[in-house]
């Protein structure tokens, strides 16, 4: 579906080259640090929710997990942003949620993430539920064998097959506007 659409517009020396530049011109220190991925992402110094959240995708892309973004990790953050296939994000999404590194959601780790996804978006959605009743809600329509946890199959399927489930799971941070503004045109 998406894939191939994903896959046949690589990034080409010169965008790789201009997002060099625009690295170096935000970041003379050749690392992104939290608060300016948080200045990035818009994310005011004021909401605790959206800061958590923020933070949580911060840290999922420091994969040596030094605190700070170098290039490379940059450059595989704005791909999965911003041309990420369906897939890839999804098994992204998951990996964040998965607070414990387990291999599968269990209720206290949806719950935590509806938490936050409620403070900052759902609120203001026209949802008539409680993060609990969110929470039984994903868990009826996903957990597939009942065992009261997500596992990544259950989830790739679950997400891919209900359009609410979808577009509660999915990746949903706007750093377009940023890297437009700053690149002229998206990576």
């Amino acid at each position: 579906m998406g894939q191939e659409e994903s896959h046949s517009e690589e990034i080409d020396l010169a965008q790789i080259q201009e997002l060099c530049i625009i690295f170096m011109k935000e970041c003379p220190s050749g690392a992104l640090h939290l608060h300016e991925f948080k200045r990035i992402f818009g994310v005011p110094s004021t909401s605790a929710e959206e800061s958590l959240f923020i933070e949580t995708i911060f840290h999922s892309f420091d994969t040596n997990k030094d605190n700070a973004l170098d290039f490379m990790e940059y450059v595989a953050a704005l791909h999965l942003i911003l041309r990420g296939n369906l897939e890839d994000r999804l098994k992204w999404s998951f990996k964040m949620y998965d607070k414990d590194g387990n291999g599968k959601l269990d209720r206290q780790e949806v719950k935590r993430i509806i938490r936050i996804l409620y403070k900052i978006k759902l609120q203001t959605a026209d949802v008539d539920l409680t993060p609990s009743e969110i929470c039984d809600r994903i868990f009826e329509l996903v957990d597939q064998n009942n065992d009261g946890q997500i596992s990544l199959s259950e989830f790739m399927a679950g997400a891919q097959k209900d359009e609410w489930v979808m577009n509660l799971f999915k990746l949903d941070v706007n750093a377009s506007s940023w890297v437009i503004q700053n690149c002229g045109k998206l990576p």
